[in-house]
């Protein structure tokens, strides 16, 4: 299959703040993240859109991604259950921290429920202040790859955001035909 992959960035932060939840919504950093959940999370949100690279990942490979320093993971939560996630990443360069906005999306359950243009607001908001949560030299730019694997509404929402296109390269991938869904990907048996 032909993948097209957008790189794109922002590097100043939005004058405007991020708009309020919706009653019963929250948005939590997990500062307890393991492996076993970081890795339900990804397949939990990316189970529908064919993120399948991490899925036969080992523990090690879960706990070296985590042990990045400055990583972090927020997880939205409603009615008691995670609706979806932001996982961050900072490097830093010469000219400060890039913080990378490694995983983000929504549960198939949460979907069309307007909740990705706030947690993605949120999620980039807490981008630019990771750095002095950590010690790390101030955020120079945040940024983000996003895919044809991806939600279709992706792309949009990242430029509604503010986030800028800078580089697009298309590739040739072996994909399933058919995504996994969530049950697979979070190791339910297929055809349960």
């Amino acid at each position: 299959m032909r993948v097209t992959t957008w790189s794109l960035q922002m590097v100043k932060p939005s004058p405007d703040a991020p708009r309020p939840w919706p009653e019963g919504v929250g948005f939590e950093r997990a500062d307890g993240i393991t492996p076993e959940y970081a890795r339900f999370l990804y397949a939990l949100v990316g189970g529908n859109w064919n993120w399948n690279d991490r899925l036969g990942w080992s523990r090690k490979q879960w706990l070296d991604e985590l042990s990045v320093p400055g990583t972090e993971f927020w997880i939205l939560y409603g009615e008691g259950v995670p609706l979806g996630y932001v996982q961050l990443q900072p490097v830093v360069e010469s000219d400060g921290s890039h913080v990378e906005i490694r995983y983000f999306g929504l549960a198939e359950y949460a979907l069309g429920r307007r909740l990705g243009g706030p947690m993605l607001e949120h999620g980039i908001a807490a981008a630019w202040s990771l750095p002095v949560r950590h010690g790390l030299p101030p955020a120079a730019r945040v940024w983000v790859h996003t895919c044809t694997l991806d939600g279709p509404a992706a792309l949009t929402n990242y430029q509604a955001r503010g986030l800028v296109l800078y580089q697009t390269h298309e590739t040739d991938e072996d994909v399933p035909d058919t995504p996994p869904g969530a049950w697979v990907a979070t190791g339910g048996p297929a055809g349960a």
